[in-house]
């Protein structure tokens, strides 16, 4: 039988699976032979045992008993002895870096007679009353379930009797009568506290195994993708007091800044404090200067420690470190949280500095980090009223309305954008936190846990605004004279720490020298090409600026709309007179010439596919409920028949009970051809004048919606019969390939006839997945689309990651049957999946040569190609 039980030298190597995070950096940090408190690790398959059976297994009590008495001849301490008291921490630890998730316990094998003895020991009793009530106040928490307000009551309700600021100006006596008023709520609750070590021990550990289920890590698991089946380990470590006088104290910090990444150690430390005050932000911390200025010499021992940390991992680190009496202990150590922005200068430098390669640097950038590195930020000559300004705990600019507490943000960000304000945050507000957009706290320092799980969230939070008081009760803040109620705009600039009034203008961020690198690494080690899907010039250039390859979708319905256009194409549409309809292209052939002209110039050199006319026809018709109210309250009024009328009556006839199934695509363009020649005819002539400047245009014409081999035939004959005619006029000739949109299931049946009719296939995943799902894209997310994703009926929403059972096995047909009809189709894709990670990484293991999205999201097509090309 494997042991559940493993003391720090005798795990190294064991791996997280098995000793979990926080266990695995405790060993190795041991092996290296650096100032770690002894203890032992209780494994994780201990705690799915307990999980599964709801109690502890029944080897292990036995082993933790052993394992307690080798710990008490290392420290040469007894636990719960009257001389000399052995305390330990109890900490949980899972595989994947949880931050306050999960429970921790800290001076236990306390009472009333072991407290004597560590006053006795130390000769400080206000130390030791202080240690015994934090570790009631977290045992009532964490074992009993008294919520920690109760008790963070009865320590403000001290302080206002002894006019005490904080908790350092309480002396032994005030804490000793606290710990009393501890015990009586402990006792109220219907329970003498436990004064037995070995009781306080064991419902401990059952306690932290627990908490792998509680609300707020069940919902950072969701969050995260992390899985429910790993179960956290348990670290019973020898206690360390960063609360034993003048040259103790706690910090946590980190090998390199997290929020800009340069190389400089950041962190901040407590004196006289425990490692809870910190992260809680009970207290706002010092940063780490304070603690060279005081204790120089620990100092340089931290940075020499630090840095051997992250040469060791390869990576930024963040730590946690005690100080007891001058002397240093290291608590753990772990891959930090950081900022999207830190991570890609991180990742660059460390390769420059040759610990990584710059593959694992690219792998280290993920694509969900590059969306963060592009949030807005306020624009520059903004003119706001400031209300406070706090610490900026992690970048980015964002405006939503104030809420006060976790639930009232999950309720209002169902209507609204909300920011969560709090005097500081707990574990217990990971949900709240998630559905706000921005956070804001009076209280706390850049390693806070709104600090940390924001940074790792990517989301804009201010932190330690210590000029604002939040009264949630009343659900209000205040800042001088000015009060702020619940549901009005506040804006965060994470960036700088400052909060406005009211709503700010923000503007895009700005690439970082550190992301281009990173991206141009990227470049280097993709296969897909990215393409642009591109309508405009303005729209072109942007995209080129982002590192697009080509267009691949320019829809050109979407150049007919504005007061300049729409009265052409609705005279286009609804004209039954020849004269009327030629009049109407031939203004429509000038717009569309020009437009095509600034696009091809924009991306002169590089392919750009032109979709002809693809829109449901009622896009550009009057909306036939408004035009019949019109007309029936004219003829109410007994008023002389008007053009209303007539208007009424064709959009009538032109109705389609299912227009996004009508007529549109290549059923519009074999039916009115004369819309095709002119859309031809534009592409084809501004093509040949920028040809004849000297420039290098690089026109590809796409046929959409077919289903059937006869339709692409004899599309194409159409458009090949228009580009000889303008070659012939123009007396130039360029090669301007023909393909079709792959949007419907039986084109995917058939792809081999319809690749002898084409030069290139693009999947449009959109209606592909639209069709073959049968979910209407603008009916599904509001019925029941959000509803499925809740209930697990769907995994994701099918419109934003590609169904690879489904829709996915249909590409990957129709491309296999393509390729082996004409072995030089090139195949790309031009849904909004193109624009999706995971999707993307399917796309290449199906050997796809480019797919095409949004200009904004070419930057994350581009790592996440090099991430698919990249993974093994």
């Amino acid at each position: 039988m494997n042991p559940l039980v493993y003391h720090f030298e005798a795990a190294h190597g064991l791996g997280k699976e098995l000793l979990g995070g926080k266990g695995a950096g405790l060993s190795e940090m041991m092996h290296l032979g650096l100032p770690v408190p002894n203890g032992f690790i209780i494994s994780t398959p201990a705690c799915l045992d307990f999980l599964t059976h709801k109690t502890l297994p029944v080897q292990l009590w036995d082993e933790v008993l052993t394992h307690i008495g080798w710990l008490e001849q290392t420290s040469k301490k007894v636990f719960g002895g009257l001389q000399n008291p052995l305390l330990v921490s109890v900490r949980s630890g899972a595989k994947f870096s949880m931050p306050g998730m999960m429970d921790t316990l800290l001076n236990l094998g306390l009472n009333d007679q072991t407290t004597q003895a560590l006053a006795d020991e130390t000769n400080n009793p206000r130390f030791a009353w202080d240690s015994y009530r934090r570790f009631i106040a977290l045992y009532g928490d964490v074992v009993q379930g008294i919520p920690k307000h109760r008790f963070d009551h009865l320590m403000d309700r001290l302080k206002e009797e002894r006019q005490a600021s904080n908790d350092l100006d309480l002396n032994a006596f005030d804490l000793e009568q606290l710990t009393r008023r501890f015990k009586s709520l402990y006792l109220e609750q219907g329970d003498q506290f436990p004064e037995d070590p070995m009781v306080q021990l064991e419902n401990a550990v059952r306690a932290v195994f627990a908490s792998w289920n509680n609300r707020r890590a069940v919902t950072y698991r969701q969050l995260n993708s992390i899985p429910d089946n790993l179960g956290t380990a348990v670290t019973v470590q020898e206690m360390v007091f960063g609360n034993l006088g003048q040259t103790s104290g706690t910090g946590v910090g980190f090998t390199r800044d997290p929020n800009t990444g340069e190389n400089k150690i950041f962190g901040e430390f407590l004196f006289q404090a425990q490692g809870e005050d910190v992260v809680a932000g009970i207290r706002t911390p010092e940063p780490l200067e304070a603690l060279e200025r005081r204790l120089p010499d620990v100092h340089s021992q931290l940075v020499e420690t630090v840095r051997l940390l992250e040469r060791h991992y390869q990576d930024m680190q963040d730590f946690e470190f005690t100080v007891e009496q001058g002397k240093l202990f290291l608590l753990q150590t772990r891959g930090a949280k950081r900022t999207s922005l830190a991570a890609a200068k991180v990742a660059i430098d460390l390769a420059l500095e040759g610990l990584i390669s710059r593959q694992q640097a690219i792998e280290r950038f993920t694509p969900s980090m590059l969306e963060q590195v592009l949030h807005p930020r306020l624009i520059s000559h903004h003119q706001a009223t400031l209300l406070t300004k706090g610490l900026p705990a992690s970048p980015g600019a964002v405006s939503g309305a104030v809420v006060f507490s976790s639930e009232a943000a999950l309720e209002e960000a169902k209507y609204k954008k909300v920011l969560l304000v709090t005097t500081e945050t707990s574990p217990e507000d990971i949900a709240g936190m998630n559905a706000a957009v921005g956070i804001l706290t009076a209280r706390g320092g850049m390693t806070s846990h709104a600090a940390v799980v924001a940074r790792g969230m990517g989301k804009p939070a201010v932190v330690g605004a210590e000029t604002m008081r939040v009264n949630p009760l009343e659900g209000w803040l205040q800042v001088g004279d000015t009060r702020v109620l619940a549901g009005e705009i506040l804006t965060l600039d994470g960036a700088s720490g400052q909060v406005f009034l009211g709503e700010v203008a923000v503007e895009a961020s700005q690439a970082s020298p550190e992301l281009e690198q990173l991206l141009l690494w990227a470049d280097a080690q993709r296969r897909l090409k990215i393409r642009a899907n591109a309508d405009t010039p303005k729209d072109a250039t942007r995209a080129r600026q982002f590192g697009a390859e080509g267009i691949g979708l320019c829809r050109t319905e979407h150049m007919f709309f504005g007061d300049q256009r729409l009265p052409w194409v609705r005279q286009m549409i609804m004209t039954q007179d020849i004269k009327k309809e030629q009049e109407a292209l031939s203004h429509l052939l000038e717009m569309q010439r020009n437009d095509f002209q600034g696009i091809f110039l924009a991306m002169d050199d590089l392919p750009v596919t032109v979709r002809l006319l693809d829109p449901p026809l009622h896009e550009f018709l009057p909306v036939l409920e408004t035009l019949a109210v019109e007309v029936a309250l004219q003829q109410s009024k007994n008023e002389a028949p008007s053009q209303n009328q007539d208007v009424l009556a064709r959009v009538r006839q032109l109705h389609e009970t299912n227009p996004m199934m009508g007529l549109r695509g290549v059923r519009l363009l074999l039916t009115r051809p004369a819309i095709l020649e002119m859309q031809v005819r534009a592409i084809a002539e501004a093509a040949c004048d920028l040809q004849k400047k000297g420039k290098h245009p690089r026109p590809e014409i796409m046929i959409p919606l077919v289903g059937l081999t006869s339709e692409l035939s004899q599309t194409r004959a159409l458009i090949k019969k228009v580009l000889e005619q303008v070659f012939d006029e123009q007396k130039i000739e360029l090669d301007i390939p023909i393909g079709t949109m792959i949007e419907i299931p039986r084109a995917c049946l058939i792809a081999d006839q319809l690749a002898t009719q084409a030069d290139f296939f693009s999947f449009g995943t959109n209606d592909l997945t639209q069709m073959t799902l049968g979910f209407s894209r603008d009916d599904a997310q509001g019925k029941f689309l959000s509803r499925y994703l809740e209930m697990g009926v769907l995994e994701d929403d099918p419109f934003a990651t590609l169904d690879t059972a489904g829709v996915g096995q249909l590409v990957e047909q129709a491309t296999q049957a393509g390729l082996k009809a004409r072995a030089d189709l090139k195949i790309g894709v031009c849904g909004e999946h193109g624009g999706d990670p995971a999707s993307i990484n399917y796309f290449h293991q199906l050997g796809l040569d480019y797919v095409s999205c949004s200009p904004f999201r070419i930057p994350i097509a581009r790592l996440s190609a090099a991430h698919a090309a990249l993974k093994k």
